[in-house]
């Protein structure tokens, strides 16, 4: 594997973006993040081979999936190298000198607005969809609006130095984001691992329950099963899906197998280190 140093890892956003701070949970302070304006911009990156690797957030635990997420690792023959878990604080950040009652509007990526759809309705506020959270705070510092508040990070507010009114503003205290390390790599086999892989059906009854039922028969818990068009078939969806274990264990290389006797496409995601759900502080 690279050393730390000449690692390159891109991220979706701006400094004090999220998808910024989860990827230096993951790999320490030690590697170069590289920002992007989009998902797209990530993965034509690492097809160029400009970075070594991109930290994509799929899903959230209250807002639900991140649907370009789920097509690019389609579209894509990348190997997932990593499951990353975030617990995302957001706050309320205006410019120096505004107080609660000048504001009208509030601006942030669209899944920090769902996040935060009852503080916004409380307040009244009118919301503004932006490309990045940390992208809104820039934009806030660089023309100054009194009416116009963000949804981002502390870490926004101190690199660009806005003011903090509210902290915690999400609906619900275990708000969590998923991210993957994606990468040319298959990744090395972890304490806990898990697959993730993307498969469609034969056209006749029952198919999916069979598929299905080829996990439960070797024991394999699922983690996620989660249905999405098809884009060159309409009507035709594919399906992803998360387990527990890697393609190197015997139940688990047996299950795939039998899998792609059933159905009529399967595509395997990466198998790679994951984080046990019961090792997170899950709030009420």
């Amino acid at each position: 594997m690279d050393s730390q140093l000449s690692v390159k890892v891109a991220y979706q956003g701006v400094a004090g973006a999220y998808s910024e701070q989860a990827l230096y949970q993951h790999f320490g302070e030690n590697i170069e993040a590289v920002p992007h304006r989009s998902f797209l911009g990530m993965f034509r990156a690492l097809e160029n081979h400009e970075v070594n690797r991109i930290l994509l957030p799929v899903e959230n635990s209250f807002a639900g999936s991140v649907q370009q997420s789920y097509e690019l690792l389609l579209e894509h023959d990348f190997r997932i190298q990593a499951e990353v878990i975030f617990h995302v604080n957001h706050a309320l950040l205006v410019n120096p000198g505004t107080v609660f009652e000048d504001i009208q509007y509030v601006q942030s990526h669209p899944q920090a607005l769902a996040q935060c759809e009852r503080f916004i309705r409380r307040y009244k506020l009118q919301p503004i969809e932006g490309f990045d959270t940390a992208g809104s705070a820039k934009q806030l510092s660089e023309v100054p609006q009194k009416n116009l508040a963000v949804i981002a990070s502390i870490r926004a507010a101190e690199i660009y130095e806005l003011q903090v009114l509210d902290t915690e503003i999400e609906d619900v205290s275990y708000n969590y984001t998923r991210f993957l390390v994606l990468g040319y790599e298959d990744a090395d086999v972890g304490t806990y691992n898990k697959t993730s892989i993307v498969f469609a059906t034969r056209h006749k009854p029952a198919a999916l329950y069979a598929c299905l039922g080829i996990f439960a028969k070797h024991n394999i818990n699922l983690t996620k099963v989660e249905s999405r068009p098809r884009r060159n078939k309409p009507w035709e969806p594919v399906f992803y899906l998360d387990f527990e274990g890697h393609w190197k264990d015997d139940a688990v290389s047996q299950a795939m197998i039998e899998l792609i006797q059933h159905s009529s496409f399967v595509k395997m995601l990466g198998s790679y280190p994951g984080v046990a759900r019961d090792s997170l502080k899950m709030g009420i």
